[in-house]
């Protein structure tokens, strides 16, 4: 069994959760060519290592936050809630 922390709930067995993705850059809407908006939405790295995903736990509180995850061993490295940032 995989456990993931959600940054409000705690350790849980990951079939609480939904994948939802890597975390990237969004595309300028004003700007995204056709083209680029396809890579976006379908293209992914899948890069072997550590990687910056998104999770939502379905199950419990409903937060979406971000969990770093290696692709190979699925061993969580961290979670927390996601930021804005400054404003």
């Amino acid at each position: 069994m995989i456990l993931l922390a959600c940054p409000n709930c705690g350790p849980r067995n990951v079939q609480e959760f939904r994948y939802g993705g890597e975390v990237r850059q969004r595309p300028d809407l004003n700007t995204v060519t056709p083209e680029e908006w396809a890579d976006y939405v379908y293209m992914r790295d899948n890069p072997l290592g550590v990687m910056r995903e998104w999770w939502f736990h379905r199950a419990g509180c409903g937060l979406w936050f971000i969990a770093e995850r290696h692709t190979k061993t699925h061993e969580i490295q961290a979670t927390y809630a996601w930021s804005k940032g400054p404003s």
